[in-house]
């Protein structure tokens, strides 16, 4: 957010609720495989983005326990302070606030991002479905922690990672089926390959989210994946896990050739950022047991400058 401009001499006030979560947001998006909301965008698009991010890193941060001690987004809800750690009571409570924002709940919505979400939701006239999918994907990180198969997997991709693909299309004005089709595979790839760079975080959280088939294959228990590093049979599963990203990565590639200017960059970003993540799981011999392998700026720049050279131009 820019500070305005006016004649008076600026007061200094205590920072507000909102305040807060808006630099946590901007912490977390520097963070990110891929720029979140970069500054070639026009203002409206950025405007945009940056709300959706904040509403999706903050069902996140419900759903992972990761709220700023206080309870202070709890009272925000409408809930006890203490209640910060029933997560699901949470997430139900961000899910009535929701619908304060599209009109079905009593009032303005009470939470300052989803304050700052509902302008954004009545100018492009988005739909509820995809924020209630990211909620739905919270609520199932409370309730399942392990998934058997690859088909498991990306069934709860759909609602953790496909909604977001599927703003950015809507916020942009350039929704369309077969865009839609692309984004999926694109936002399934980066959501396994943020898997497969958190293995262990996710299991200090008691989640896996390696297929256990696939695991039973790679003859990998649970046990290894707790191992300071990674050894043969776990370095192979997750080569295995890296490629299949990647293929989904190129099924979704032609998504950047479907459009045009700063859209096209944008979207070559998100395509180059997950291509470099693989890159660094790669580089770093597929052991993600020490901590997430985490790409070169350098790195990342030659692969979106290499998706804007390989991906074919529609129209």
């Amino acid at each position: 957010m820019t500070p305005g401009h006016g004649t008076r001499p600026r007061r200094h006030t205590a920072p507000t609720a909102s305040d807060a979560h808006a630099r946590a947001t901007l912490g977390k998006a520097r963070t990110e495989n891929f720029p979140v909301a970069p500054s070639f965008l026009p203002r409206a698009w950025r405007a945009g983005l940056m709300a959706v991010y904040g509403y999706a890193r903050l069902v996140d941060d419900i759903g992972d326990g990761d709220l700023a001690p206080g309870g202070h987004d709890a009272v925000l809800l409408g809930l006890d302070a203490t209640a910060t750690d029933d997560r699901l009571a949470m997430l139900d409570a961000f899910e009535t606030d929701l619908g304060r924002v599209f009109g079905s709940g009593d009032g303005s919505p009470r939470h300052p991002l989803l304050q700052a979400l509902q302008p954004v939701v009545r100018a492009h006239g988005l739909t509820p479905e995809p924020f209630l999918g990211l909620i739905e994907a919270n609520r199932q990180d409370q309730l399942v922690s392990r998934y058997d198969t690859y088909e498991d997997l990306v069934a709860y991709c759909e609602l953790s990672a496909n909604p977001v693909g599927r703003l950015v299309l809507s916020l942009t004005g350039t929704s369309t089926p077969e865009r839609i089709r692309h984004s999926d595979a694109v936002c399934t790839a980066l959501q396994i390959a943020e898997h497969l760079q958190d293995v262990t975080e996710d299991l200090g959280r008691d989640r896996i989210y390696l297929p256990g088939q696939d695991m039973r294959r790679f003859h990998v228990t649970e046990t290894d994946l707790e191992a300071p590093t990674a050894g043969a049979s776990v370095r192979s599963l997750i080569a295995f896990e890296t490629e299949r990203a990647r293929a989904l990565l190129d099924e979704g590639t032609p998504l950047v050739g479907s459009v045009h200017g700063r859209l096209r960059l944008l979207l070559a970003g998100f395509v180059g950022g997950g291509r470099a993540a693989l890159n660094a799981i790669a580089a770093a011999g597929f052991d993600v047991a020490p901590g997430p392998p985490k790409p070169t700026r350098s790195g990342l720049l030659r692969e979106v400058a290499a998706v804007l050279r390989s991906a074919p131009r529609k129209g």
